[in-house]
C-alpha cells in the first residue's frame, strides 16, 4: 500500500476505533475491528473509491455488525448478562463527546442497554445519535431504506428511554461529591446512610469481582447498600486475591464518576456510578482482568492525584 493510502486510513483510525467501541462496547473488539478494516483497505481497488472515509465507516460498521451476530448467535452476549470495557477519561476511543448525546452514547448505563437491541438498531442508534449521520447517509452504510432506517432508530430509542433512569442532570463536581459521601458511608459500615444515598430504582451489576461466571444484579435500595457495604468491607482474603492493598482514587470513566482500586499501577478494580438529583442511580462493578485491561494501560501514563483511601 502506498504512503497516501496509508495517511488516509490513519487520518481516520481515531473516529473509527470510536465507533467501533459504540458498537462492541469492548475496545479490544474495537481495535481487532479497525485492524481488519485497515487490511480490507489494503485489499480494496481504491482507484474506485470516491469518498474513502464513506468507505471506511461502511466497511467498519459492517464488520462490527458481523461480530454482533456472531457473538450473539454462539450466545456469548445475553442481553443481562455481558458488562461494557471501562474506559479512563482521555481516552481518544471516547470521542466524540460534544453534545449530550455523544456523551450520553458511551456512557456504562446505555453501552450496556444498547445490548437489548438488534445489531441493526444498535448500529443506527450510534451512527445517528452519537455522530449525526443522515438516514440517508445511514441506509447507504447499512444497505437499507431510509424508512427502515428511521424505524430502527424509533425502535432503539424507545427501548433505550424505557430503561434509562435519569434524574436531573448532575454536573461533575457535584457527583464526585455524592460518590465520596456514598464511599465514605460504605468504607464506615453506615447502611441507612448508603440507602439515603440511593434512588427507590436503584440498580446495581457487577461480574462478581471477576470470578462469577454470570453478572450479579441488585435492586432495592436495601439489597444493594448491602451488596456495596459487603463488597467494600476490607478483608485479609479480599487482599490475597487482589494481591496487596490498593488505594482507592475517585475519577472518571465512560464520563461518570467512578471508584478506581490499584496496586501500584495495577488496576484491581473499578466501581463505575450514575449519579442524579444527587443520588445514586446505578453501579457497575467490574474486576475481571480482561474489561480493565484497556483502563490499567491508561492508568500508567495517568496522573490522578492524591487517593481518597491510601490503602483499602
Amino acid at each position: 500500500m502506498d504512503s497516501a493510502a496509508t495517511d488516509v486510513f490513519e487520518a481516520g483510525r481515531g473516529r473509527l476505533a470510536s465507533l467501533a467501541y459504540r458498537l462492541l462496547g469492548s475496545a479490544a473488539d474495537a481495535e481487532d475491528a479497525v485492524q481488519d478494516t485497515f487490511l480490507r483497505w489494503q485489499a480494496a481497488d481504491r482507484d474506485r473509491v470516491e469518498v474513502p472515509q464513506a468507505w471506511l465507516t461502511k466497511a467498519l460498521t459492517n464488520l462490527c455488525l458481523d461480530r454482533l451476530r456472531s457473538a450473539h448467535a454462539r450466545h456469548e452476549r445475553t442481553a443481562g448478562a455481558w458488562l461494557p470495557e471501562p474506559l479512563l477519561e482521555g481516552d481518544p476511543m471516547l470521542g466524540p463527546a460534544d453534545t449530550f448525546e455523544q456523551r450520553e452514547s458511551v456512557s456504562l448505563a446505555v453501552l450496556t442497554l444498547m445490548e437489548r437491541l438488534s445489531p441493526v438498531e444498535r448500529a443506527v442508534y450510534v451512527l445517528r445519535e452519537a455522530f449525526s449521520y443522515s438516514h440517508s447517509e445511514i441506509a447507504g452504510i447499512l444497505d437499507i431504506t431510509e424508512p427502515a432506517s428511521q424505524q430502527h432508530l424509533h425502535r432503539a430509542r424507545v427501548r433505550v428511554a424505557a430503561e434509562r433512569r435519569r434524574g436531573t442532570q448532575t454536573d461533575p463536581a457535584s457527583a464526585r461529591r455524592v460518590v465520596e459521601e456514598f464511599l465514605a458511608a460504605a468504607m464506615s459500615g453506615r447502611t441507612e446512610r448508603l440507602v439515603a444515598l440511593l434512588t427507590d430504582d436503584v440498580t446495581a451489576v457487577s461480574d462478581g469481582a471477576g470470578l462469577s461466571r454470570r453478572l450479579l444484579r441488585f435492586t432495592t435500595r436495601e439489597r444493594v447498600a448491602s451488596y456495596v457495604r459487603a463488597g467494600f468491607r476490607p478483608t485479609p482474603a479480599k487482599r490475597r486475591l487482589a494481591g496487596g492493598s490498593p488505594a482507592l482514587h475517585i475519577v472518571l470513566v465512560n464520563g461518570s464518576p467512578a471508584v478506581v482500586a490499584v496496586i501500584e499501577d495495577r488496576v484491581v478494580g473499578a466501581v463505575a456510578f450514575e449519579v442524579g438529583d444527587g443520588k445514586v442511580t446505578s453501579l457497575y462493578g467490574i474486576a475481571a482482568a480482561g474489561r480493565l485491561a484497556r483502563l490499567e494501560k491508561a492508568w500508567r501514563l495517568y496522573e490522578p492525584g492524591a487517593p481518597v483511601v491510601n490503602a483499602w
